[in-house]
């Protein structure tokens, strides 16, 4: 199953989530755009609407006709699909991904106008995403081999194409016999 840039950021956010969900979605993915990408990973089974407890202060994504909300959670196809194993999830540690709950669904379709573009597959951003969608991220150097960038271009394209532009959270960490590895959270 091929995956979209979209579809696999989104995953793999769920994935690092303790709670598994997959709100809040990119920060820049709204309205028609959320919507479509969200049917499609729901139609293929990767993705699965659950009742979301407000009390704890879940995301919403949509409200049911009896004033319920549910949101989305990853299932183990999901998890299939970008390569972990369910109980590798369940044993994650909660990471920083977890933000204060979104907007729902018809408060986002208002802001449409602010569409978002993701990249196309098969380019060297695409790949960029996915190196740094990996669990141990990847390095500078790793990025100019795969992608036959300069360095300095790897660094543009970071802060400029996926921190600016696609609103991709990108972290950095020193790690000893590697070098500095970037990954998005």
């Amino acid at each position: 199953m091929k995956l979209s840039d979209t579809q696999l950021v989104i995953l793999t956010a769920a994935a690092q989530r303790s709670n598994l969900l997959a709100l809040p979605l990119p920060q820049n993915l709204k309205g028609g755009a959320a919507q479509k990408v969200v049917a499609s990973l729901l139609k293929q089974g990767l993705l699965e609407e659950i009742d979301a407890d407000t009390r704890t202060g879940e995301p919403v994504w949509r409200k049911t006709g009896d004033v319920h909300g549910v949101t989305l959670a990853i299932t183990e196809q999901g998890l299939a699909a970008i390569g972990i194993e369910p109980d590798e999830a369940d044993n994650a540690p909660a990471s920083e991904t977890e933000e204060p709950p979104q907007e729902s669904a018809p408060h986002r379709e208002a802001e449409a106008a602010q569409s978002t573009r993701m990249p196309r597959a098969g380019t060297k951003q695409a790949a960029l995403i996915a190196m740094l969608c990996a669990p141990d991220g990847a390095t500078i150097e790793e990025i100019t081999t795969a992608t036959g960038w300069q360095a300095h271009t790897v660094r543009g394209a970071i802060a400029g194409a996926l921190k600016k532009n696609l609103g991709l959270d990108v972290t950095s960490e020193k790690v000893e016999g590697r070098g500095r590895a970037y990954r998005i959270v």
